[in-house]
């Protein structure tokens, strides 16, 4: 680990006057899940050394085909083209953004959404109906009109009309089409986290959930989730921060200790087999935790 090179001490300090390390991989990793071309920032060497790096919006850093066929890009930074090596160039791992995989869903969801707030926009549906025995005036039907929005108003779901006229209270219940409804509803809220790989217990659906395998879909989150936009994140920043005689020996890896934290008793459980049995050396289970080799 280099804590010294000017790649950490971007990464880690800032990479511009303005944005710290965190903050500029959580909006490229948001454009990515947003738009095709993936999230696009621009890095400022001096002296062939980072110095700097700038996220734009699509509207000013933007990525076209070349036309070749191969999928290389060019990139064009307000007008004016830039060399490929100083863009930082982070794609879906699944080739199209999840927000476009998912567009069908999402507006069906949204559908969905305005939908049930027209529905219950009023305080709720309606606990009943009333019918009415005779022949109402237009100012009997007023008073009954106002008795029940005052009963039945917004704040006041599943409150008690009191009317005259001799009306009649009949209760309605939830139909098979309302069932379905909120059937769908909840379809679509998977749906959408399907394109985006979410598992259902992280958006607390735990309908699925048992204690027996809870521990395991969160290894699963970070295995199937989590672990194919980490390995693209590694690649485009150490393909744009390292200069080529340091691709060799130099990457950007980060920590995934607090996600397997859970399952380190596995891990040391399995290392201490394989060492015992000749499979790996002491030096070859430090790597694979990404740790530094010891002598002796």
């Amino acid at each position: 680990m280099l804590h010294d090179h000017p790649v950490a001490a971007l990464l880690r300090d800032g990479v511009n006057d303005w944005t710290d390390g965190f903050s500029f991989i959580r909006d490229l990793v948001a454009q990515a899940l947003i738009y095709d071309q993936g999230g696009l920032a621009w890095v400022n060497r001096v002296g062939g050394r980072p110095v700097e790096i700038l996220h734009y919006q699509p509207s000013h850093l933007t990525a076209q085909d070349d036309g070749t066929g191969t999928g290389a890009c060019y990139y064009t930074l307000n007008g004016r083209i830039m060399p490929a090596a100083d863009i930082i160039h982070l794609r879906s791992p699944f080739g199209r953004s999840p927000l476009s995989l998912a567009r069908e869903s999402i507006g069906l969801a949204l559908t969905l959404d305005a939908h049930a707030a027209r529905l219950f926009g009023n305080g709720a549906r309606p606990s009943g109906v009333l019918s009415l025995k005779d022949r109402a005036t237009p100012e009997a039907i007023k008073r009954i009109r106002e008795s029940w929005v005052l009963a039945h108003g917004a704040g006041k779901s599943g409150g008690t009309a009191i009317v005259d006229g001799g009306a009649e209270y009949a209760p309605l219940t939830m139909s098979s089409v309302d069932a379905q409804f909120q059937e769908m509803r909840s379809f679509e809220i998977l749906q959408v986290a399907r394109a985006f790989r979410v598992p259902p217990q992280m958006l607390y659906d735990l309908t699925r959930a048992t204690w027996s395998n809870s521990e395991q879909m969160g290894r699963e989150f970070l295995s199937y989730t989590l672990e194919p936009w980490l390995r693209a994140l590694e690649g485009c920043l150490r393909r744009a921060l390292f200069a080529p005689a340091e691709l060799p020996t130099h990457r950007v890896a980060f920590d995934r200790d607090d996600l397997t934290r859970a399952d380190i008793g596995d891990r040391a459980t399995a290392y201490s087999s394989l060492i015992s049995s000749r499979v790996l050396s002491p030096n070859e289970a430090r790597a694979w935790e990404d740790l530094p080799p010891y002598v002796g």
